[in-house]
């Protein structure tokens, strides 16, 4: 059985910071908190080993690079077995950008980024259609992100 780890006062303040801005130098996020530099990135490398901290990443504006379609699909599977081998599919086509199972009316819920409506199109009829497991699918288009955020962790235990 893996260890569990106890965050502390400090790891909840990196992740934090690192949430509010993730570009911030170890040595500047250490200046901030009164560590070193080198605290900081010990510690985000054990919050990456325990699978706290998955990386970091980039917040692109898509519709500046093109891609002007964002759509929700909930999908209802014929049976709720195949979850595991039908996101295995999905996971194979990169307009989808996440992927969440679910309860409720879907079995699971997809969000999918293109560039044009023929994409989405393309995405829905001819790629999801045809993955055995999925019985239908209801999309919906995104008119516009009101906002999209982290949330908010406790900097204090």
């Amino acid at each position: 059985m893996a260890a569990k780890l106890n965050l502390d006062k400090l790891d909840l303040q990196i992740i934090h910071e690192m949430m509010e801005t993730a570009e911030i130098s170890y040595a500047d996020l250490g200046k901030k908190l009164f560590v070193s530099g080198g605290t900081i990135h010990v510690r985000i490398k054990k919050l990456q080993e325990f699978g706290i901290v998955k990386g970091t990443k980039l917040n692109v504006d898509l519709k500046q690079l093109g891609y002007d379609i964002t759509a929700f699909v909930g999908i209802y599977l014929e049976k709720s077995s195949l979850y595991d081998s039908v996101a295995k599919d999905l996971m194979q086509r990169p307009e989808i950008v996440r992927l969440n199972y679910t309860t409720g009316n879907y079995s699971m819920f997809i969000e999918i980024v293109c560039k044009d409506i023929n994409q989405l199109r393309y995405v829905l009829h001819d790629e999801l259609q045809k993955i055995k497991g999925i019985e239908r699918t209801e999309t919906f288009i995104s008119l516009e992100e009101g906002f999209s955020r982290n949330v908010q962790v406790a900097r204090d235990v």
